[in-house]
């Protein structure tokens, strides 16, 4: 690839995880080789068992807690916490030795906003990734300066959802 640039899905909309992993999907179906790195899931979906079985695609996750941030105690939270460390340096070395075309981390923005990771280390990595890889980060609510150093953001808006009339996450449709 030529040119990569930096793209962000946010907003309280659903959908953000999806386009990234739609964006892998066509990435793939061209031959360009994809690094997805979740961060705060690990939940059972469905999409991970379709990726799994495309060849130019490589998914890693960082956190071995199978609950919600804030339903989480301390030590769950510094757990998490040290997860994430882990998992940045794991996107360090793939960006510091050029190991795809295109990587998406999942989550990344929660993790900036909860500072798990620093707003100036991933300002760091945007600004010092390999010129032709492109990066995609989601995540709800991404800050105004993050906002600024990318090359294209995606709000996803919420105007209404299945959740509000009790209808939990469904296999095969939410996860």
């Amino acid at each position: 690839m030529e040119i990569g640039l930096v793209q962000i899905y946010t907003g309280d909309g659903k959908g953000k995880t999806t386009a990234a992993f739609g964006l892998a999907l066509r990435a793939c179906g061209r031959n360009l080789k994809v690094i997805i790195v979740q961060f705060l899931k690990n939940e059972d979906t469905g999409e991970i068992y379709s990726l799994k079985e495309i060849k130019n695609v490589e998914i890693y996750r960082f956190n071995s807690q199978k609950k919600f941030v804030w339903n989480m105690n301390e030590s769950e939270i510094e757990l998490l916490k040290k997860e994430t460390l882990d998992g940045l340096q794991f996107v360090k070395d793939i960006i510091i030795n050029n190991k795809c075309d295109v990587l998406i981390l999942d989550e990344v923005v929660h993790c900036i906003n909860k500072d798990y990771i620093k707003f100036n280390e991933m300002e760091y990595l945007i600004k010092n990734k390999p010129k032709s890889m492109e990066l995609v980060l989601t995540g709800r609510d991404a800050k105004k300066e993050l906002i600024e150093i990318a090359d294209l953001v995606t709000e996803m808006k919420c105007v209404k959802h299945p959740y509000e009339k009790g209808i939990n996450a469904r296999i095969g449709i939410e996860k």
